[in-house]
């Protein structure tokens, strides 16, 4: 009489080892979703690759502060600068793929520098994985009031006219000011002088002074001197008109289909499980949604996104695509 196949010694054995073999891949998958329902374990660190006190840092931490009050786990922002924010950038692409080291990534670090340096410590889209686009911010091209020209229209009309005889300022070569600005001039089809200034505080010092006929620099940096009239908003550089500045127009109103803004998005080092991504982007949604910290972060002159995890990637690759062109069309190189 023939003994069962499942019966025999052999056959239990060979059963066994494949449950025992099995076990490290079960294990990989129950390890992801334990992480995603118990996140955080611990207090989680969010990468700043740039100083305390700027728009970056003071965003993550009005919504640093409403996770870590929902989860009750601490969300420190840590500062970790140098190399314009591929330090910082590089030390999160190498942290543990476990939700609780996190980047706070913007143009320059995401999608200029991969254009801008001949090599990088880090590859922006290889390396991390997308949690939310969080917050975008309008540019905004401004000139002084000391200019005989106050619209957008006639600073092109006086720019064609007198090609290469006007100057824009920038916050330096290759950052977002700068070639957001090369941008408009390429699209526009006008000829400007650039001059890069260490920060955005002297560029705007030099546009106030006529020393340059027109800059670009970031809507929260520009909310003081727009309201004291030290100088005079031309144009938003997003798609649509902010909600801060109602009354100025978007470039898109003058240039078809421009858009070009500053934004942070969040990211997790490559290899972060999918449910642990899903898990920390529901706690910041969650903290964008607060009327509290929407109007904190409006007021920083902030438009609030919270992008899904699949947007932020599409988003990322567009942007990335959007400022090679302007890196190629500046001729900028890293120092």
């Amino acid at each position: 009489m023939n003994t069962p196949l499942a019966s025999t010694p052999a056959t239990a054995r060979r059963r066994t080892l494949a449950r025992l073999l099995a076990l490290p891949l079960m294990g990989a998958g129950l390890l992801g979703s334990a992480w995603a329902a118990d996140w955080p374990t611990r207090p989680v660190t969010w990468v700043n690759p740039f100083a305390a006190g700027s728009a970056v840092d003071v965003v993550a931490r009005i919504i640093a502060q409403k996770v870590a009050a929902n989860t009750g786990q601490g969300m420190n922002v840590d500062n970790k600068t140098g190399a314009s924010g591929n330090i910082g950038t590089d030390f999160a692409a190498r942290a543990r793929p476990d939700g609780h080291t996190i980047l706070l990534g913007s143009p320059g670090t995401m999608a200029i520098n991969p254009y801008l340096f001949a090599k990088l410590p880090y590859d922006a889209l290889k390396d991390f994985t997308p949690i939310s686009q969080l917050v975008s911010f309008p540019q905004v091209v401004v000139t002084s009031p000391k200019q005989p020209f106050k619209t957008v229209p006639e600073l092109i009309a006086t720019a064609k006219a007198q090609p290469d005889k006007l100057a824009h300022a920038s916050s330096g070569p290759g950052t977002t000011s700068h070639l957001v600005m090369e941008l408009i001039k390429a699209d526009a089809g006008i000829r400007l002088t650039h001059v890069g200034y260490r920060g955005g505080a002297p560029a705007m010092q030099a546009v106030m002074a006529g020393e340059v006929q027109a800059g670009v620099e970031g809507l929260p940096s520009l909310v003081g001197q727009i309201k004291a009239g030290s100088v005079v908003p031309l144009a938003v550089t997003s798609a649509a008109r902010s909600p801060q500045l109602p009354q100025v127009p978007a470039m898109s109103e003058f240039i078809p289909g421009f858009d070009a803004t500053a934004w942070i998005v969040l990211m997790a080092p490559a290899g972060t499980p999918a449910d642990v991504v899903a898990r920390i982007h529901a706690e910041v949604k969650k903290a964008l949604d607060d009327p509290g910290v929407r109007q904190q972060l409006e007021a920083q002159g902030a438009t609030v996104v919270g992008a899904t995890p699949a947007d932020t990637a599409s988003f990322h690759v567009r942007e990335m695509a959007k400022f090679k062109r302007a890196v190629e069309i500046s001729g900028a190189k890293a120092e």
